[in-house]
């Protein structure tokens, strides 16, 4: 294929006029090509990379079946996500087995016409009961280095994102010993700054959607986000207007920096439908206008996705095109690990592609795998 005439995000953060070939699944050099898209008014930008999300269009992660994930794959395909890590909520161990056992087995037979599920996040069940969030208390184990374990074997080592309050007795061994199997983040949690720091130092490298559900930054009490903004090497941040205020977003990126956030959309059953009652993690949950909240008034994820975050995050929030970008594609291609196979636009690479409008940012067309799904 040939895409031709659109503003292309190049490998160093520059956006340039120019042409994109792929060949079969492939990021190509040019050749002769009969199948043409012309991409005139379009930025054509690596596929979109959301590494925290529940669920969408009504199944959730956690539904644990094959038509789940099919449904979750390509509702993501149709708003321009080509990849993702399927994201767990605190639930029993026999369930939360049978979750990832089920997400390895659709991972070993994926649908062509859906985002690539690239593994999974373990946001639960290791997570603070004073910071639970949206989590149901109930699930909330300590860490336990055997049931983790236990686990990724049962997804034939496909945990890329294990998240950790620190503060959990165990923990900072837990820490060490994880970061070896995969990446840990820092979350739902009360942690100090000096804790989180220790905890950086044993091995935690990456922080679960910034500023929500740990403590605030103080001027005497810095805590996780002090402590991240010094030693972290990643941070994840919602920007779909309900989690953050804008003005917080934006102190985000000058803080971290544009290489070191990761947007993501946080998104459950409710993403993609009317207003109504959905469940995530077991619990009611009450979607209006866009906000997903528990009935305690508790916010449950968001109802929005990624290319939508990143749309706000521009358009409303004041972020930089190149650097909202970079935190859709780029950053979440590093902290996975895959950024020799996505995330950048690069021959040799996988052809996944998300072309935007270039005026509205909305989505126009996917690319998956080479292939054009609209």
């Amino acid at each position: 294929m040939l895409i031709k005439n659109g503003l292309v995000f190049c490998e160093d953060f520059a956006l340039r006029e120019g042409d994109v070939y792929t060949e079969i699944d492939r990021i190509s050099e040019p050749h002769s090509q009969s199948e043409v898209l012309d991409a005139t008014g379009c930025i054509v930008a690596p596929g979109f990379i959301d590494i925290h999300i529940h669920g969408a269009y009504g199944t959730d992660f956690c539904d644990s079946t094959r038509e789940a994930h099919e449904n979750i794959a390509r509702y993501l395909a149709s708003v321009g996500v080509t990849s993702y890590l399927g994201t767990t909520m605190a639930m029993k161990k026999p369930v939360l087995l049978n979750m990832v056992r089920v997400a390895s087995e659709f991972m070993d037979n994926p649908v062509e016409d859906g985002a690539v599920m690239r593994g999974i996040n373990l946001e639960g069940p290791f997570a603070s009961v004073e910071k639970k969030g949206a989590m149901d208390p109930n699930n909330l184990i300590d860490p336990d280095y055997d049931f983790f374990l236990e686990l990724n074997d049962a997804c034939r080592g496909r945990i890329r994102l294990n998240d950790v309050a620190p503060e959990k007795p165990g923990a900072l061994d837990f820490i060490a010993r994880t970061s070896e199997i995969c990446v840990v983040s820092l979350h739902h949690t009360s942690a100090d700054y000096d804790l989180a720091k220790e905890a950086f130092f044993r091995g935690a490298s990456h922080v679960t959607h910034l500023y929500n559900a740990m403590n605030p930054f103080n001027h005497r009490a810095p805590g996780l986000i002090g402590a991240a903004a010094d030693f972290a090497s990643s941070v994840e941040l919602i920007s779909d207007g309900h989690h953050v205020h804008p003005a917080a977003i934006r102190v985000a990126f000058n803080i971290f920096g544009e290489d070191r956030i990761c947007l993501i959309s946080d998104a459950m059953m409710a993403c993609g439908m009317p207003n109504g009652e959905y469940e995530l993690g077991g619990q009611k949950v009450t979607m209006k206008d866009g906000l997903a909240t528990l009935a305690s008034g508790t916010i449950a994820g968001s109802a929005t996705p990624l290319s939508e975050c990143f749309r706000r995050a521009v358009i409303n929030f004041g972020i930089p095109l190149e650097s909202a970008l970079r935190a859709t594609t780029a950053n979440p291609a590093r902290v996975l690990g895959m950024q020799d196979e996505i995330g950048s636009i690069a021959i040799g690479k996988r052809a996944d592609l998300t072309l935007l409008d270039a005026e509205t940012l909305e989505v126009r067309h996917c690319v998956l795998g080479g292939k054009l799904l609209f």
